[in-house]
C-alpha cells in the first residue's frame, strides 16, 4: 500500500542508515529520505549516531522533494515547538542580543580598568606611590 506524502506533513519513519552528513529513513511510502545532521537536532550534532540509531522508529517533518525523487527531513522541526529554539529570537530582534552586547561592553571596561590599574601601578604611574 502506497501512503502519499507531502512536504509539511509529519509522518514515522525508520531509520535504516546513518553517514557522517545524516540519516536515511524509510517513509511509509517505502521511498527513503536524508535528515541532514543539521536537522537532527535543536542543538550542534557532532556525531548523528550520538541521536539515533539504525532501526529506530522517528517523527520527521518532509521539508523537500524534488523531481529526481530526493526528499529532505527534519526530526528537529516534527518536535513540539519544531526548530524555533534556534535562532528564533535573532531573526525577531530580540532584546536578548542587545543584553548580551550591553553585559559584553561592561565587562570589558571593568577588564580595561583593573589592567590599566595593574599596569600604572606597576610603571610607577598615578597611584603607584
Amino acid at each position: 500500500m502506497s501512503v502519499a506524502i507531502e512536504v509539511g506533513q509529519i509522518v514515522e519513519g525508520v531509520v535504516t542508515g546513518i553517514t557522517h552528513f545524516g540519516a536515511f529513513v524509510t517513509l511509509p511510502n517505502g521511498k527513503t529520505g536524508l535528515v541532514h545532521i543539521s536537522e537532527v537536532a535543536d542543538t550542534y550534532v557532532r556525531d548523528v549516531k550520538e541521536y539515533v540509531k539504525e532501526n529506530d522508529r522517528v517523527k520527521v517533518k518532509i521539508l523537500s522533494m524534488d523531481d529526481r525523487g530526493k526528499i529532505g527531513l527534519s526530526i528537529r522541526q516534527a518536535q513540539p515547538g519544531g526548530g524555533q529554539r534556534r535562532g528564533g529570537d535573532r531573526r525577531r530582534g530580540g532584546s536578548s542580543f542587545e543584553q548580551k552586547l550591553a553585559r559584553f561592553i561592561k565587562e570589558s571596561d571593568e577588564k580595561l580598568t583593573e589592567l590599566k590599574r595593574h599596569t600604572d601601578s606597576r610603571r610607577g604611574g598615578r597611584g603607584g606611590r
